[in-house]
């Protein structure tokens, strides 16, 4: 498969695949799963979500214990991944990278999202990615990635040019007039509970 950038080879390929192996853990759903429900809290009338990047669709899984009757679509670049992310049912799957994806593929849904994705991309590509979440979003946008007040690459594994923090979020809500900032927080490493990798989430949300 044709791919634009070195980090989409990335994650296609080999380290794509030991990252579904590293990152299959059926416990960390109840940890998504409480996530989603303060997020989803703040939102009125979603039933439908895409989120860019899947993976094996843990993310997904807690979605739909949260709204069991939801409709679920997903893009996907990694082709082991995408076969574990076939098992959940009735779930509409995009195959390739989200640079490659028209955003008439899978049609308009209420929320889009990325969890841990934006950070791995291209920074050049960011703002044709932004363009997709929020051209197949009828009503919410919400990120959930690491934070950063300016644009900083972080060495990942050994690896350079494959992890970088930045204002997603803030970014997004610049390009876009017409967007608000609904809600954010905070999911630390150190929860009781629910411990997560120190990621931030922003939900926004489209006014027109």
């Amino acid at each position: 498969m044709n791919f634009k950038t070195e980090q989409e080879n990335f994650w296609a390929g080999d380290f794509g695949n030991e990252y579904v192996v590293r990152n299959s853990d059926p416990n960390s759903i109840a940890q998504r799963t409480a996530v989603f429900s303060k997020i989803l809290s703040r939102t009125k009338d979603v039933n439908s979500f895409l989120e860019f990047g899947s993976n094996i669709g843990l993310n997904l899984i807690a979605l739909r214990n949260l709204i069991p009757s939801c409709s679920l679509s997903a893009i996907e670049i990694n082709s082991k991944a995408i076969e574990v992310l076939k098992n959940i049912p009735d779930t509409k799957i995009f195959e390739g990278s989200f640079l490659n994806f028209s955003s008439n593929e899978l049609g308009k849904h209420d929320l889009t999202f990325t969890s841990g994705v934006l950070i791995h991309v291209n920074p050049g590509k960011l703002r044709e990615v932004y363009s997709k979440l929020y051209e197949c979003s009828n009503k919410y946008i919400l990120v959930i990635e690491y934070y950063n007040p300016k644009p900083v690459e972080v060495n990942y594994r050994g690896n350079s040019e494959r992890l970088f923090k930045r204002d997603f979020a803030g970014e997004i809500l610049d390009l876009y007039p017409d967007l608000e900032l609904v809600d954010y927080g905070f999911q630390y490493h150190r929860d009781n509970n629910f411990p997560m990798d120190d990621l931030t989430w922003f939900l926004l949300k489209k006014n027109k």
